[in-house]
């Protein structure tokens, strides 16, 4: 597929990117691919490639980006090393809501000026982390975001007060769920919660539990599940077809 590496300028400076396209003539529909805690890697260019083979132009943003140019995180190993886990959760906590709003706003800007791009609303997609981010995004960014989904993302409705379940209201996105069982960081009792407050809303969604651990779609995390991996393709790809065009 072809890739596209460029920065966006934010209020905070310039984001590395790469922008992921189908071959052929476009425009396309655009999607931001947010990546898990380990951030943008080579994984994820590969992932963006294959979405972008679905008829999307796909953008994977570097969310650590105030942190210069970062040490790589070592997926297998990350959470069993003091050091580099402290590092980890020091990085994650930096990403705020507030930040991931306001970079979403200059990516949206980014991909609407791009000639490959159709259309003002886009698609969000996310792992771990980044599924988080792409709920926040839709609720934060309402008027920009078409489709919101969100794989084994932990904290989706929580008592913090930057729950993407305390946005439900703003949402106009559709909304899609797919979550990790036994999943500390979003339980059936976090389902349920935001099964209620989407519905409240209004907000057209679907949640599911995968029968695979916290990290399944992602081919270098540790818990990688190849069945609920390709279930979570197909289902990615039917839910952008019915929502992007």
């Amino acid at each position: 597929m072809p890739r596209i590496n460029d920065t966006v300028t934010t209020a905070d400076g310039s984001c590395p990117v790469s922008l992921h396209l189908p071959e052929g003539d476009g425009p396309w529909p655009g999607i931001i691919m947010y990546p898990d805690a380990g951030g943008a890697r080579p994984t994820f260019r590969a992932m963006a490639d294959k979405l972008a083979g679905c008829g999307y132009a796909v953008l994977v943003p570097d969310v650590y980006y105030r942190d210069g140019d970062w040490a790589p995180f070592t997926m297998a190993t990350v959470f069993e090393d003091e050091a580099e886990r402290r590092r980890l959760f020091t990085m994650i906590s930096k990403v705020t809501p507030d930040l991931m709003a306001a970079d979403a706003t200059a990516f949206f800007d980014y991909l609407s000026a791009r000639p490959e791009i159709s259309g003002e609303s886009f698609g969000t997609t996310g792992y771990c982390m980044g599924g988080r981010t792409s709920l926040v995004v839709a609720g934060r960014v309402p008027e920009r975001v078409a489709a919101a989904m969100s794989f084994h993302g932990g904290g989706l409705a929580t008592e913090d007060p930057g729950s993407p379940h305390l946005l439900a209201d703003r949402i106009q996105a559709a909304v899609y769920v797919g979550a990790a069982r036994n999943d500390r960081s979003f339980t059936t009792e976090d389902g349920e919660r935001l099964d209620k407050a989407l519905t409240a809303a209004g907000v057209e969604h679907t949640i599911e539990f995968y029968a695979a651990f916290h990290g399944f779609a992602v081919p270098d995390n540790g818990p990688y599940d190849e069945v609920s991996a390709r279930r979570h393709w197909d289902t990615m790809s039917s839910f952008f077809a019915t929502h992007l065009g």
